[in-house]
């Protein structure tokens, strides 16, 4: 059968998630750490941003930076993670193709505007270390305004096609996907139909995208690490460092486990078990979430020391009152 010949018709109505394969019979036992961090997701992002927003001595770019990562976590911990949960714990992997594809795209187009945010706060550090004195001028509200208009274009552009390339297959009848959620290369393998165009559209998107971001934010940091190490302060080079780290730790948590998922959809097919692959595909929508805002909130001295506010002026009215009573 032609794929040219294919109609809307030809397109399957549902599809079923199986979870993660060859481990159904600790389904239940997986959902509960991965509902947990859901929630520390949920709760230390949401956080950041009702603190960031809030606060008018953290509106500095850095933090509305941040503020704009917190977003692309809680979008994509919540638009996997509850579906996740439910065919774990529930066995309910019935999904719409229509409802797949959208959950897709989400996944995608969230990753690829999470890459774009890492690479502006990489161009966001530079700026602050390698020429300070232009800070505000180079990075003000206008600026990091359409930086964010220009990431969220960016990642709606490259990721929209995946709709059109999956649609455009055969699935003769195939309705089955070992997975806990839907993403490109895993729907197209379901396609009774060549997908060579969908693994080099998939592969040319990954290296435009978030390989060349990547490369950017070394290259940015080559740069930065030789004005820090240029300081004269000793604590001026302290600080920059540890700004720097926390960010280098975020950029290393989001990248590591997306590459090693999107290698092996396409070159570890039968080096890796699957169960592997799937199990860790599901902490790369998790494990970000949770620890970008544990690494900033304890690395960075201005959030940590307006989240402990609270407890200490608590720690100081207890004390106040302990004495008054004396």
């Amino acid at each position: 059968m032609s794929v040219t010949n294919i109609s809307e018709n030809d397109l399957p109505d549902v599809l079923f998630l199986t979870g993660i394969p060859g481990m159904e019979a600790v389904h239940i036992w997986i959902a509960i750490p991965f509902c947990a961090m859901y929630l520390v997701a949920l709760v230390g992002n949401t956080a950041l941003i009702l603190l960031i927003a809030i606060d008018n001595t953290l509106h500095a770019p850095m933090y509305l930076f941040l503020c704009l990562l917190s977003f692309t976590d809680l979008a994509l911990s919540s638009t996997t993670v509850p579906k996740m949960l439910a065919i774990l714990w529930l066995h309910h992997g019935e999904i719409s193709f229509g409802g797949c594809l959208a959950q897709m795209f989400c996944v995608h187009s969230i990753y690829a505007l999470e890459s774009s945010v890492l690479l502006a706060m990489a161009f966001d550090r530079y700026v602050a270390i390698c020429n300070p004195l232009r800070y505000t001028t180079i990075l003000n509200h206008t600026v990091i305004g359409r930086i964010g208009l220009v990431g969220i274009f960016r990642s709606i552009t490259v990721v929209s096609p995946f709709i059109f390339l999956l649609k455009r297959l055969p699935y003769c009848g195939h309705r089955v996907m070992a997975h806990t959620y839907c993403e490109h290369m895993g729907i197209a393998r379901l396609a009774c139909a060549n997908i060579t165009v969908n693994i080099v559209y998939g592969l040319t998107v990954a290296l435009l995208a978030m390989g060349l971001d990547s490369i950017l934010i070394a290259i940015s940091y080559v740069f930065i690490l030789n004005a820090v190490f240029h300081l004269p302060s000793r604590d001026a080079r302290h600080k920059a460092l540890s700004t720097c780290g926390s960010h280098l730790g975020v950029i290393l948590v989001f990248y590591i486990p997306a590459f090693f998922s999107f290698l092996t959809h396409r070159f570890g097919q039968h080096r890796v078990p699957k169960h592997v692959h799937i199990f860790l595909a599901n902490l790369y929508v998790l494990v970000p979430p949770v620890l970008n805002p544990i690494i900033y909130g304890a690395r960075t001295k201005e959030i940590r020391s307006r989240l402990l506010k609270p407890f200490y002026l608590e720690k100081v009215q207890m004390k106040f009152e302990v004495e008054k009573v004396r």
